[in-house]
């Protein structure tokens, strides 16, 4: 059942989907559409889930689950997956690639190989004050205080001692 991003409690469960490249309008719309119906009719075990769903930064899915209400099951999280995957195929899109981290560079989102991430921050291009998105939150509280973080408050604060 579909409730409105901003209803949802600090302490809804947090899906974060990054995409492989920035989204286009027509992408964003289609996946709009598509995120309301799945997120309105999701279930677990035959009982609704009271979910939600937000796109930010022309780039990332969010998913929200309010477990307080039913809690998503093995299953019902599998059926998340396969609605990506469907995103995927139909818009030939990645979401799955964790082989990129996603920065703020000059106002926009910008997606670095882990590869090339010592080579970034020798070249200056990556700094400690870097924004970065930390997509590995858990919980709407952490989507809202500790998704967006300087590169050197990070598990990327290595690259710069």
């Amino acid at each position: 059942m579909y409730e409105s991003f901003d209803d949802m409690p600090e302490n809804a469960r947090v899906w974060v989907y990054q995409s492989n490249r920035k989204l286009n309008e027509q992408e964003l719309a289609s996946i709009d559409q598509a995120a309301n119906q799945f997120v309105d009719s999701w279930e677990a075990h035959g009982a609704p889930l009271r979910a939600s769903y937000k796109l930010l930064h022309d780039q990332f899915l969010i998913i929200l689950v309010d477990e307080s209400f039913n809690s998503a099951s093995g299953c019902s999280i599998d059926a998340s997956v396969h609605f990506i995957q469907k995103i995927e195929k139909d818009l030939d899109l990645n979401f799955f690639d964790r082989s990129k981290v996603a920065f703020i560079y000059k106002n926009e989102v910008f997606l670095e190989s882990l590869n090339d991430l010592k080579l970034k921050v020798s070249e200056g291009v990556i700094d400690e004050n870097t924004l970065t998105f930390n997509n590995l939150i858990q919980y709407k509280k952490e989507l809202e205080q500790a998704w967006l973080l300087p590169a050197g408050k990070t598990w990327l604060g290595r690259y710069f001692n």
